[in-house]
């Protein structure tokens, strides 16, 4: 079979590789910073507008652009995405992607000490299980894990779910968003910026490798349109919820559909035993569960 991207074979890093890492991190302290200037631009946005049973509205979202705490936010976040995305073109999505993860302890530490409201043992147990089941995942796939050329019919199979997943969110949005549900907003946007870092990861490497075609177009406009969507959906989820549960979907959700789909669409754990697969099974139950325990015992969620 053809392909038209060439790609390592294995996840042996090379220096330069293992130099993304710490940029990944990096990126991670600041998404941290921008998901807490971001919630306290929402915070004070609706302070100011009122609170919106049905997601935030066209006013809300112009109001955003004046707050300063929201545009810092922005910033911060912006800085994080260039660092994620120079990671993911130079570094394998399933050893960089997870990294963000570290975002959540930080959320967690700043927002316990800027509020001065202690988050309590059980809250911080769900932060741990967030963070070991994210570790766990992570460390089966970078034993199984191997990046291998991916052809037109996987990325065409990567868009087709996509696209199925854009029109379930959209329905179910009519009908979830009235009750301001966190965790739905938070799940939604963890799978839509899943796909936006598989996506990415794609078209960076094209560009690098001098490919460019349709399907290259089509995965740019899935990456805008995801993201924006997305994005909608984290500031919702900012109204509902506290940054650091946010943050807790994010980097749980967000790597474990973006490494679902490198292993079940792009064969990046092709021939890996029954014992790894299971472990991802777990693995993700574990941070899962971690973040509906957040939601259930953070004390904003229960304020």
């Amino acid at each position: 079979m053809t392909t038209d991207l060439q790609l390592p074979d294995a996840v042996n890093l090379t220096p330069f590789q293992a130099l993304m890492i710490p940029v990944a991190l990096i990126g991670a302290v600041f998404l941290s910073l921008g998901a807490q200037f971001q919630s306290r631009g929402v915070q004070r946005v609706e302070a100011r507008l009122g609170r919106q049973s049905k997601g935030l509205s066209v006013r809300h979202v112009v109001g955003l652009v004046s707050s300063g705490y929201w545009v810092l936010g922005t910033l911060m976040l912006g800085i994080a995405v260039v660092l994620q995305l120079i990671s993911i073109t130079y570094a394998p999505l399933i050893v960089v992607q997870p990294l963000g993860a570290v975002a959540l302890v930080i959320t967690t530490w700043f927002s316990s000490r800027s509020s001065g409201v202690p988050l309590g043992q059980r809250a911080k147990r769900a932060v741990w299980t967030c963070i070991i089941g994210v570790a766990i995942f992570v460390g089966i796939a970078a034993f199984v894990g191997h990046e291998s050329a991916i052809t037109r019919q996987q990325l065409v199979t990567v868009l087709v779910i996509l696209a199925v997943v854009l029109v379930l969110v959209l329905v179910s949005f009519r009908l979830v968003a009235k009750h301001k549900n966190a965790l739905y907003y938070i799940v939604g946007a963890g799978i839509l910026y899943g796909f936006v870092a598989t996506l990415a990861k794609v078209v960076l490497n094209r560009f690098v490798n001098g490919t460019f075609d349709w399907l290259t177009v089509l995965a740019i406009i899935g990456v805008v349109v995801a993201a924006s969507l997305g994005g909608y959906f984290v500031q919702n989820a900012y109204s509902a919820g506290s940054a650091d549960l946010v943050i807790a979907g994010l980097t749980v959700i967000d790597p474990i559909v973006a490494v679902g789909i490198g292993v079940v669409v792009l064969d990046e754990a092709s021939g890996a035993p029954w014992g790894a697969v299971a472990g991802f099974v777990v693995a993700a139950g574990i941070a899962i569960t971690g973040v509906f325990l957040l939601a259930k015992h953070h004390p904003q969620t229960r304020a």
